[in-house]
């Protein structure tokens, strides 16, 4: 787990280069590698996980000195790539052997690797650049390009470093306020700077950029789905998830584990019992001290069937609105309010535990169609699950509300719940979910696996008939049914709770100073004419006085003075 940084063109240099690694040197405290060649410029920062050694150190090259990669990432079934390779290995890295993957396959290998990655291959004798990204984009990859140069990094902030200009993307914001979009998956919150789309890679051949996807999901479901036979999908489905648990506890340093009190967390729990013989493995879990929203009685309640030490943190209220600035400062766009907080102070905690790899729940509900609304013919009712809209289009000003375009989500599906899975996985759950944990986890300098997120695991489970997603009432019926053999009926059977904390009360009581200041930020800046000054003002009145079923529309709000305060 890395950073990665690059440039291709008139720019390419030292100088730029160091520049760019030291605004994402949280994400590779271990080591700061550097190759420059006639206006190429490749940079590195590393975070020591598998093969600790020195000689694993970034930019890495193949024997011949013609290759060189920058990787971020984790390759899980390199071992079993390894013996598929006739290559001389002189490290026992998945580095090298993502790099030998390459020089033997091209791009084929990308069919051939399971894992999380974000990686750059430069041809010194071709001249060529070879890019790719992972299926779900679970690690980021940023570029920009003008006529002269083509730049990347895993952070925005990188780009900036280099001078590109930091100008907000007014369509992405104005989707964002007005439909709770993050963006498109080759958008960002920022003009001219862009991501290459999970499942795609790019190549640059003699200053011709050509961006190609590799990683077609809906022709692999379509071809599941034909050769489906009704017999032994639990003890499959099983399988991957051990086998998928297993490969994520590949790592040279220590690997914990977060938990709730939900299924995911269940299910997460109750295989890392399983398939690992160490009885010490760390949990952790947050609280805030609020009985409304704290899960703890049931994380609690969950690790009494194992011996696992549980790591209890602690969110307080008085903690959140320096947090909250922080955490935009790694963050860069808008980010998931302050559960994302209470989630980064776990990462915190295991960095001074020393444990540098946690594994999470991300991924189980858009698999086995676990959201509410799943059950609903209302396709757009996707945020916080709120009778009322979330959102407060009448404070926008007329020129942005012009800007606003509601987005659309391709459906290859006749079956309007795979249709929703679909856009969940690719375009709004998980994409933004991957976003806000990759750059908390980060900016403590650990790493988050996923193990749910396994592509066999996901391709199995999508593909499966709805009968076993959804059986009279239950949703993830087949998952409850799996879990239940280890753990309690109380815990499996246990309906969807939200990951929350009490952010709409404390935005309105205990935070309500940070909101206030927030808004007269925004009226005294260059944003001022995105709003509708006295609506915007009414509409936080209101709040405050309990029209507050959401809390969302503060936290766009919020997002924003972040940005100005960042600036």
């Amino acid at each position: 787990m890395c950073g990665i940084a690059g440039i291709l063109g008139e720019k390419a240099s030292r100088a730029s280069l160091e520049a760019m690694l030291d605004k994402q040197m949280h994400r590779g405290p271990d080591d700061t590698g550097i190759y420059i060649d006639d206006k190429i410029a490749l940079g590195h920062n590393r975070l020591s996980i598998i093969d600790l050694s020195p000689e694993a150190n970034q930019p890495f090259h193949d024997v011949t000195k013609r290759y060189y990669v920058i990787f971020n990432g984790e390759i899980y079934n390199y071992l079993e790539l390894r013996k598929d390779l006739e290559y001389p290995f002189s490290t026992s890295s998945d580095t090298e052997v993502l790099l030998a993957a390459y020089i033997k396959w091209g791009s084929e290998c990308l069919h051939k690797l399971n894992g999380m990655f974000s990686f750059a291959i430069w041809d010194s004798e071709h001249k060529k650049l070879f890019a790719a990204r992972d299926r779900f984009g679970v690690k980021p990859f940023y570029y920009h390009q003008d006529r002269n140069n083509f730049v990347f990094a895993s952070e925005i902030k990188t780009l900036h470093a280099l001078g590109i200009n930091k100008e907000p993307n007014r369509s992405v914001w104005a989707n964002y306020f007005c439909y709770g979009s993050y963006g498109m998956p080759t958008e960002t919150f920022w003009k001219n700077i862009h991501q290459l789309q999970g499942g795609h890679y790019l190549e640059i051949d003699r200053d011709e950029i050509s961006i190609n996807r590799w990683y077609c999901f809906e022709d692999i479901i379509k071809e599941k789905q034909a050769v489906f036979k009704d017999q032994d999908v639990r003890n499959q489905y099983v399988e991957l998830l051990k086998d998928s648990i297993r490969l994520r506890f590949r790592a040279d340093v220590t690997v914990g584990f977060n938990i709730s009190g939900g299924l995911d967390s269940s299910t997460l729990l109750s295989f890392v019992n399983q398939t690992q013989d160490s009885e010490r493995i760390n949990a952790y879990t947050f609280y805030t001290n609020n009985e409304m929203y704290d899960e703890l009685p049931w994380a609690r309640e969950m690790i009494e069937y194992t011996e696992h030490p549980l790591h209890e943190v602690l969110l307080s209220v008085k903690e959140v609105k320096s947090l909250a600035l922080k955490i935009h400062d790694y963050q860069e766009e808008p980010y998931g309010g302050i559960p994302t907080i209470a989630y980064a102070k776990i990462f915190e905690k295991a960095r001074k535990d020393n444990v540098l790899v946690l594994l999470d729940g991300q991924g189980m509900d858009e698999q086995w169609a676990g959201y509410d609304y799943y059950f609903n013919t209302d396709n757009q009712q996707v945020i916080q699950g709120v009778k009322t809209s979330p959102f407060r289009k009448n404070v926008l000003s007329d020129e942005l509300l012009t800007r606003a375009q509601k987005p659309e989500y391709p459906e290859y599906f006749e079956d309007e719940l795979l249709n929703k899975q679909y856009r969940d996985l690719f375009y709004t759950k998980i994409p933004r979910a991957l976003r806000f944990n990759d750059r908390i986890s980060m900016a403590y300098s650990t790493e988050l696996r996923e193990p749910f997120l396994d592509h066999r695991l996901v391709e199995f489970a999508f593909a499966l008939p709805k009968k076993y997603k959804i059986r009279e009432g239950v949703q993830k019926y087949l998952l409850r049914e799996i879990v239940s053999e280890t753990l309690s009926s109380h815990i499996s059977y246990a309906p969807k709770r939200p990951l929350q904390t009490p952010q709409r009360e404390w935005l309105s009581k205990e935070l309500s100073s940070l909101v206030g200041d927030s808004l007269e930020r925004i009226k005294n800046s260059v944003y001022s004419d995105w709003f509708k000054t006295e609506a915007l003002e009414k509409e936080w009145i209101l709040y405050k006085q309990g029209n507050n079923d959401s809390s969302f529309h503060i936290w766009q709000w919020l997002s924003l003075a972040f940005i100005i305060d960042g600036n």
